[in-house]
C-alpha cells in the first residue's frame, strides 16, 4: 500500500493524472490532488472474435448511452496476464453483456469460459439484481440454461431498439459524493 501511495504521489508531482480502473482518476491540482470518481456503469462485452465488427459498433452505442464498455481488444495491453485481467473485469463489471451468434454459441473457447465465469459471479448477487444481459446479434439459440431463467434481447431486425433495451437494463452506478478536504497525498 505504501508503494502504491508513493507511485501516486510521484505521478501527481510530475503533473500526470492517475486512473485507477473501476474507481476514478486523480488529477494534479495546485491545491492538492483532485479526484473524479468513475460514474459510468462498466459493461463487460463477451463475444466470438468473428463478431468483432458488430461488437465495436455495440461498444460505441454503449459509450454514447453513458456506459463504459470493457472490450478486450481495447483494454488488454501487451504483456498483461489476460486471463486474470478478464476475470477481474468480469468481477468488477456492473453488467455482463453476453453477445450470442451462431459463432459464439457453437464455438469452444474463451466466450464459453467468460460466460461460465459470469454465471458464477451472478450467483453471488441478489436474485433480482441484473448482471447477465444476453443479447442475440442474429437468429441463434441462447443456451437453455440461460434462456429458461434470463430474458434476452434481440439486436435484429431493429438494432437501435435492442440497444435501448440494453441501456435500460444496465444497472446505474451510485453517485459518489466526496467531502472537500485537502488530501494528505
Amino acid at each position: 500500500m505504501k508503494e502504491l501511495l508513493e507511485i501516486l504521489r510521484e505521478a501527481l508531482r510530475s503533473g500526470e493524472s492517475v486512473q485507477i480502473e473501476g474507481l476514478g482518476v486523480f488529477h494534479p491540482d495546485r491545491n492538492g490532488p483532485r479526484f473524479l470518481p468513475e460514474t459510468q456503469p462498466r459493461v463487460f462485452l463477451a463475444y466470438a472474435f468473428e463478431d468483432l465488427a458488430r461488437i465495436r459498433r455495440l461498444a460505441r452505442a454503449l459509450r454514447a448511452g453513458g456506459c463504459a464498455p470493457w472490450l478486450d481488444k481495447e483494454r488488454l495491453i501487451p504483456g498483461q496476464n489476460w486471463p486474470r485481467a478478464i476475470e477481474r473485469a468480469i468481477q468488477t463489471a456492473d453488467a455482463f453483456l453476453a453477445c450470442f451468434s451462431p459463432r459464439s454459441v457453437g464455438k469452444k473457447g474463451q466466450f464459453q469460459s467468460e460466460l461460465r465465469y459470469a454465471l458464477d459471479c451472478a450467483r453471488r448477487l441478489p436474485l433480482d439484481q441484473i448482471f447477465l444481459i444476453p443479447a442475440r446479434l442474429e437468429p441463434c439459440e441462447v443456451p437453455p440454461a440461460i434462456a429458461e431463467q434470463v430474458q434476452y434481447v434481440d439486436l435484429f431486425p431493429d438494432w437501435n431498439a435492442g440497444v435501448r433495451k440494453i441501456l435500460r437494463a444496465i444497472p446505474k452506478r451510485p453517485q459518489v459524493v466526496l467531502a472537500t478536504k485537502k488530501s494528505p497525498i
